[in-house]
């Protein structure tokens, strides 16, 4: 059994990795939204933020905040040139969406052979961003690094409550996930949100990449673990949801953080399969799914 200052030890360590997941769900959910499509190269957004900041850090001297701002820069011009370049076409081909996840597969592949050869195959880590001795709270550690990753997601999903409630291209990008084809009758030019949509979804996931770097190793193939934990995120909140996306990651960390000290670091994807079929078998639509939509 654990002592209750373990299980709180274990509880905060899930949050500050379950924030980054909901991140990562927040950026499926974008995407999705406005264009119907499961973007799986998100992962490579995710390993490109971390992965170019420590290039700029190490190879041109740039203090930390300067190179993450200009990797995030970089992974959000890559994700708008995957959508002109990959997705645009099959969507103007009228491609099935079976295609377009298909697209995104290789997309996520390509990239990841592309980092091996430019980036190398060593595992690489950042420094925390604030390298004191961690908070006690009792017998609980609280570092200031899971403190940055719980305050910048938390910011960022206040930040994207209030864009898309309070700006008219926000309201835009709502409108194209009710109906897209009532959006783009009412003059909502439905490209330019996709575009939209892929920018903000590749700056979430290089944010998500530049915060869980300091506490784990980034390397050319992270992408994939974490975009199919962020893809099961997304599912438990409500597939579509941001809000419920956050909320998922933060039940999938959780339950990892516990499943890796109860069973072992090797069995947390076991947890997360588990919680997902719990969720799918009842509760399908999710945390903040309606239970008309089962």
């Amino acid at each position: 059994m654990f002592e209750s200052s373990a299980l709180a030890q274990v509880l905060v360590s899930g949050i500050g990795v379950g924030c980054i997941y909901g991140l990562i769900a927040i950026g499926f959910c974008v995407i999705y939204n406005a264009s119907g499509i499961v973007n799986f190269s998100q992962g490579a957004f995710v390993m490109l933020g971390g992965m170019l900041t420590h290039f700029f850090m190490t190879y041109y001297n740039f203090p930390m905040p300067v190179a993450a701002v200009t990797a995030v820069v970089l992974v959000v011009v890559v994700g708008v040139a995957i959508e002109r370049l990959v997705v645009r076409p099959l969507w103007n081909r009228n491609a099935s969406m079976f295609a377009m996840i298909l697209a995104t597969l290789a997309v996520q592949i390509v990239v990841e052979r592309a980092t091996l050869l430019f980036l190398g195959d060593q595992p690489k880590a950042l420094p925390v961003f604030t390298d004191l001795p961690p908070i006690m709270l009792g017998s609980v550690a609280v570092s200031y690094q899971l403190l940055w990753n719980v305050g910048a997601s938390i910011l960022l999903v206040v930040i994207l409550g209030v864009f898309f409630k309070r700006t008219l291209i926000g309201k835009a990008l709502r409108a194209c996930a009710v109906d897209r084809q009532a959006a783009q009758l009412q003059g909502i030019p439905v490209s330019r949100m996709l575009s939209l949509a892929f920018a903000i979804s590749a700056g979430l996931g290089a944010i998500a990449g530049i915060l869980i770097a300091p506490t784990q190793y980034t390397a050319f193939n992270v992408g994939t673990p974490f975009a199919i934990s962020g893809f099961i995120a997304a599912i438990i909140g409500g597939f579509g949801r941001p809000v419920g996306a956050f909320a998922g990651g933060l039940v999938l960390g959780v339950s990892q953080s516990f499943a890796s000290v109860a069973f072992g670091s090797g069995q947390k994807n076991i947890a997360a399969l588990t919680i997902l079929l719990i969720f799918l078998f009842f509760r399908p639509s999710g945390i903040m799914g309606k239970a008309a939509d089962k």
